[in-house]
């Protein structure tokens, strides 16, 4: 039991850098693409998807399964990053900006690759929301770490 609470703790530390970066972060232009954490596991990481999905359980958290293998943890932000976001991305207020976590798994000829996805998405009043990734080299070897624990190489 003791073994499965330090687990649960070393997730919550690197999931709950996200929200902290918010407030620190330097969005990157539109454009580019979004920065990804990725591993290589030789069986599927059950115990890590288990594991996203139980910490993603909190106050103004919401877990998804948004597609085949594809899961999210989305959250509200503290009110200064959500005014920020809104203005500087021609947010829609009636419709909140949140960060985002995206586990993705894929099948591979040596097991499953899992990426880690993290942006802020924000709402428009027309149109598809912006993606603003979130680009941190603390919450990069947080992910690497996690996904080591876990039993996956970063790739």
């Amino acid at each position: 039991m003791q073994n499965r609470k330090s687990r649960v703790s070393e997730w919550m530390t690197a999931f709950r850098f996200l929200p902290a970066m918010a407030l620190i972060v330097a969005c990157a232009p539109q454009d580019m693409p979004p920065p990804t954490r990725s591993a290589q596991f030789e069986t599927y990481p059950e115990r890590l998807f288990d594991t996203f999905e139980t910490q993603c359980a909190g106050p103004g958290e919401k877990f998804e399964k948004v597609g085949n293998r594809v899961f999210e943890c989305q959250e509200f932000l503290p009110p200064d990053t959500t005014a920020f976001l809104i203005l500087n991305y021609d947010g829609y207020p009636q419709d909140l900006p949140k960060s985002v976590m995206r586990m993705t798994s894929t099948k591979n000829t040596t097991g499953y690759r899992v990426d880690a996805e993290l942006f802020f998405n924000v709402p428009q009043k027309q149109g598809p929301a912006v993606k603003v990734p979130v680009e941190s080299k603390a919450l990069d070897q947080a992910l690497g770490a996690l996904f080591q624990k876990m039993g996956g190489s970063p790739t």
